[in-house]
This record gives structure tokens, sequence and C-alpha cells, in this order.
């Protein structure tokens, strides 16, 4: 029996390589989990119901692209985030991003680019769902690192002419998953100008646009608009999951240039799975409500505060701009994984785990993802626990 050759190289998902690490160790206290960006801020109360209201609706199959009442609630919600209007043929809803991030490039990364094998581009460390998109395309998968020199965003428009013309797609995670850095606006018309003179597209993960310190973090469909840019260069995708703590209704959207989405629509059509309507209509009622937005970022701006004060004498801390992740510097990211478990109980994820070596360097080497998830008070037990023990 013969199996595709294209995966043979795919590393073990970060989680279950995680556990092999880990899990034949004991841990060396209750066992507190910081590894999953997993919310467990509350959820919007008033959504049970929402859905008690439109159970009637899991006896049908869902419309694919969305329904109306979803559209317009994704398209108010643009319109009072970044002041761009955009029309439901801007819009396609989504069974969460990571789905729509993968088969967004399926749906228009062409098959050659001036003559070529086209090239995808991708931070490092970097979000698993864009390898993957490449490899399945034949693309070539080109990780760009994203360090502190570069602020934590990869430096595209260093990369040599020639790669450039080949690149078709080139992802940006704003804010960074892991490092919490944002792109600016000067950073966004960079990357734009950068995409109108090779010929690109970008493909903009701002799932976590919505955590923030102080600043709302700007958006690549605002900045593309106000350039005049092509605006079927740029695509803008959005959750749920982090926005509203509803990581498991897996609810997201893509919004971009009219024939980018009626492509995607297209392809859905035949491959996707639409979010069953009762869903939907939960979806809608959380995109239109902003209170319970605004609680939940309070109290990251809480836990990023926390954090700042713990790690204050750190060497190397930087606290996240945005996002609910800590970064933190170590020698070694799996040692210190495996020695926090071993004497505190406390799981954190290597940063060599969401990276790739390239030339022999992995960039997420000396770091650990730690995920400010948990209630305050376990979190700052946590922090503490976790400072002692591999900052003493």
């Amino acid at each position: 029996m013969a199996f595709p050759e294209r995966f043979s190289n795919l590393p073990e998902y970060a989680f279950p390589r995680l556990r092999a690490l880990l899990d034949h160790h004991q841990p060396g206290g209750a066992p507190i989990a910081m590894t999953i960006g997993e919310p467990r801020h509350e959820m919007p109360p008033f959504l049970s119901d929402v859905l008690n209201a439109h159970l009637d609706g899991f006896a049908k199959y869902p419309v694919n692209e969305g329904i109306p009442p979803l559209l317009d609630a994704l398209q108010g919600w643009f319109s009072r985030r970044y002041a761009t209007t955009l029309g439901h043929e801007n819009l396609m809803v989504l069974n969460g991003t990571r789905e729509g991030l993968f088969n967004a490039a399926l749906a228009l990364c062409p098959e050659h680019k001036n003559g070529q094998q086209p090239v995808i581009l991708t931070p490092n460390p970097f979000y698993q769902a864009y390898a993957v998109a490449a490899l399945v395309l034949g693309a070539e998968a080109i990780f760009v690192p994203a360090t502190k020199d570069s602020g934590h965003l990869p430096d595209y428009a260093n990369l040599p002419a020639d790669v450039l013309d080949r690149a078709a797609i080139v992802y940006i995670c704003s804010p960074a998953n892991p490092q919490g850095s944002v792109a600016d606006t000067a950073y966004l018309r960079n990357l734009i100008d950068l995409a109108e003179k090779h010929d690109f597209r970008i493909f903009a993960d701002e799932c976590y646009s919505e955590i923030y310190r102080d600043t709302p973090p700007p958006g690549l469909l605002q900045t593309a608009r106000d350039m005049g840019a092509d605006p079927e260069r740029v695509l803008s995708f959005h959750s749920l999951s982090k926005r509203s703590n509803l990581p498991g209704i897996r609810s997201g959207f893509v919004a971009g240039g009219v024939e980018s989405i009626r492509r995607i629509r297209q392809l859905r059509a035949y491959a996707g799975a639409p979010l069953p309507e009762p869903l939907q209509h939960v979806a809608a009622a959380a995109w239109n409500d902003e209170a319970h937005v605004n609680r939940s970022r309070a109290l990251y701006q809480q836990k990023y505060a926390l954090a700042d004060r713990i790690f204050a004498s750190v060497d190397g801390y930087q606290g996240p701009e945005a996002g609910f992740f800590l970064w933190l510097p170590v020698e070694d990211g799996e040692a210190a994984a495996l020695h926090l478990w071993q004497k505190t109980g406390i799981r954190v994820l290597p940063g060599a785990y969401l990276s790739r070596d390239i030339a022999g360097v992995n960039p997420g080497k000396n770091f650990i993802r730690v995920a400010m998830v948990a209630p305050i008070d376990e979190l700052e037990e946590a922090l503490r626990r976790l400072r002692n023990c591999l900052y003493p």
C-alpha cells in the first residue's frame, strides 16, 4: 500500500510531541496546563438563549457562505472595528480560521508563478496550517525568521528579489502567535507595497486582534483601503475563539476582494464543512456584542500587568503587546519545559515546536510559550512557580 511522500517530512504536531516529552515523567506539583491557547474567560452569557431559539436549524443543511444575519453582523463589526465597508460578497464564513487559512491557499495559489514553482512565505515561528498548505499545493515553503532583531515580525523586504518574484502567498500573523508582537501601520504599508511590486497575495491571520494592552492593532484591509491598493491582494482572517472565548463553536470568517471570496466560496461548496445554522445565529449574536469582549480584554490587561511585575527582573523578558501568550527566553525550550514539569507540574510549550530549523538554526529553540488563559489567581500562582523555577 503506497502512501503520499509529501507529508513524510512533516514533524509531529506540537501537542503530541509535548506529550511524548513530558508524560512519562511525574509532575513535581499539582498540574497546571499553560500550553494551549484555549481561553477560559466567561463565554457571552446570552448565547444559550440564541442557540435554544434556533435548535430546529440542526435539521437543515447549513448555508455555505453564511446566513444573511451572520453576514450582516460581520459587516457591522468590520465597519465599527476598522471603519471599512464590506458587502456580503466580500465575506466568507469559516468553520474556524485554521481551515480557512489552509483552504484559501488551495483556492487562490496559482500552479506556477512567472513560469516557476510558487513560493509561500511564512513567519518562523508560525501557525502550522500555513506550512501544510504549501505542502499540499506543491509550493515551496520558505520560513522567514521573526526574531527580536526584526521586532518578532518577519522581515520579508530583505528577501532576494527572485524569491519575492516567485511568492504567491505571504502569511502574516498580527498580533503574532507566539510572540505577541503587532504589525503597525508602517509595517503593513511596506508589506502591501512589496506585494504590489512583486505581485503576491497577503493572508493576514488577525484572530488575536481584540486582545491588546492599550491600542487596537491596525488591520490589513483597513490599511490597503487607505493606500488604494488592489483589494484582491489582501485577505483578513478572524475568529470568535479568542475574541469571544468560543473556541468550541469553530466560527470564523475571511474578508477580501470579491473575486478572491468567490473562488474561496466555490471551493468550499465542493469540499468545505459549513457551520451549522444554529451556530451561525450564535456567531451573529456574538459579533454584534462588544460588552463581553471589553470585559474579557480588561482581564487580559490585568494579566499583562501581573506578568510584567513577576518577570520584571528577568533578563530578556519582553511583555506581549497583544494576544495572551508569554514568549519567555530560556537556554533551551525543551529542557526548560521538562525541568518545569518535573519540578512544579506546570506544562508549557517549547518554542522549537512552533518553528522550523533553517540552516541548523531554530528561532524558537531558546523560548517557551506560556498561555495566560487561566483565571488570574491561578495564573499568578503558576507564573510565580515558573519564575522561581526557571529564573531563580
